[in-house]
């Protein structure tokens, strides 16, 4: 299951500088409402319903975490901002700057001010054209016709006109220069979902950790003393077997891997949780199995403070985690930064995500995206 949805949006401008306004839309949109994928090239196209100046127009592929109504009250907040008053009694009109939610994944939404897919899409070439360039497998869930397919029946025989390429504001992120990202944490910063976002966002393939499967963890967390060691010697084999095959099996259509977890984790929390004479007996385990595994191209570690980090579990509510204290936590930061201190080649990212919240706060996870950008020195 994906974590964001996948949202075509339309923009179109006829007033002002038509060109400018459509990339200062592109912009406030990646920047408030989600992240801006893919963008089609500019058409310029006759005024549809009434007579007046051509239009500028573009489609663009979203990512989000947003619902889709969610998104329409956005899109009218980008819209106001531009200049935009609907004013739903005057019909077609000229205007500063025209957005309309065409699809939301494949779904079909009816509300008061939102239909999904937009109802008169299949009508309108400067709607399809555009978004043919996005070159989806979208497939319009009423009609069961692809994009080329709803060209090729559409009735509008306007002439759209290609204007010029324009610039997705997702590319000021270069992310190719990586082979292998890891995202680390302590228990509840957001390392799995940060990866699952980046994930569908830069096309790469996930290593994620299997902690439910873990059979000792519950146990471990109702009983640390018993449960430590079969707990720590079962994850280290887990983590030591899911990245050997993981990161051997070479991807033609995913441009890199990124992991929520690096395996040095398992001797951090063994340290932790281990009495001094197991800990030796795991190290020696550890350091030959270390040896024999790739490092990743940047280590990001996701800082959170103790008490943030407690809210974010008791608010996932995963019912084995709800036991742990605030000692254990910092015990494990602590780790963390020990650990990283040593690390002199390891290409290490620290990024304090505290006050931040990059699943709902698009700006957030742009400010991620941002120290990571400026951590590869482009």
């Amino acid at each position: 299951m994906e974590l964001q949805h996948k949202v075509i949006l339309s923009l179109g401008s006829n007033e002002g500088n038509r060109l400018e306004n459509i990339e200062l839309c592109l912009e406030l949109i990646h920047r408030e409402i989600g992240t801006v994928i893919k963008v089609s090239q500019l058409y310029e196209t006759p005024s549809w319903g009434f007579v007046s100046e051509a239009f500028y127009n573009c489609a663009l592929l979203l990512h989000t975490t947003n619902s889709a109504q969610k998104v329409l009250e956005l899109v009218l907040k980008v819209e106001k901002k531009l200049g935009r008053i609907r004013n739903e009694n005057q019909g077609y009109q000229s205007r500063i700057i025209d957005i309309d939610v065409i699809a939301f994944d494949e779904e079909v939404l009816d509300f008061d001010h939102l239909q999904v897919p937009h109802p008169l899409m299949q009508e309108r070439k400067f709607v399809l054209l555009p978004m043919q360039d996005l070159e989806l497998d979208w497939v319009h869930p009423i009609l069961k016709k692809t994009i080329s397919e709803l060209l090729q029946i559409t009735p509008d025989s306007s002439i759209c006109r290609v204007v010029q390429k324009l610039k997705c504001p997702l590319d000021k992120t270069i992310l190719n220069q990586y082979n292998y990202i890891a995202i680390e944490g302590n228990i509840g910063a957001g390392k799995s979902t940060l990866t699952l976002k980046m994930a569908e966002d830069f096309n790469a393939k996930t290593v994620l950790e299997r902690f439910a499967d873990n059979p000792f963890l519950p146990k471990f967390y109702g009983d640390q003393n018993r449960y430590a060691f079969s707990l720590e010697m079962s994850f280290l084999a887990d983590r030591y077997q899911q990245l050997s095959d993981d990161l051997s099996q070479f991807d033609l259509f995913k441009d890199f891997v990124i992991a929520d977890y690096h395996i040095f984790k398992s001797l951090l929390f063994s340290k932790i949780t281990l009495e001094e004479d197991e800990f030796r007996l795991y190290r020696t385990l550890f350091d030959i199995i270390y040896k024999e595994m790739p490092k990743p191209d940047l280590y990001i570690y996701l800082y959170q403070n103790t008490n943030r980090l407690l809210q974010n579990i008791k608010t996932r509510g995963r019912s084995y985690e709800q036991d742990i204290t605030a000692e254990y936590l910092d015990k494990i930061s602590k780790g963390y930064l020990e650990y990283i201190k040593t690390q002199t080649d390891l290409n290490v990212l620290i990024i304090d995500v505290s006050d931040r919240d990059f699943v709902n706060n698009q700006e957030d996870y742009l400010f991620i995206l941002d120290k990571i950008q400026g951590k590869g020195g482009l």
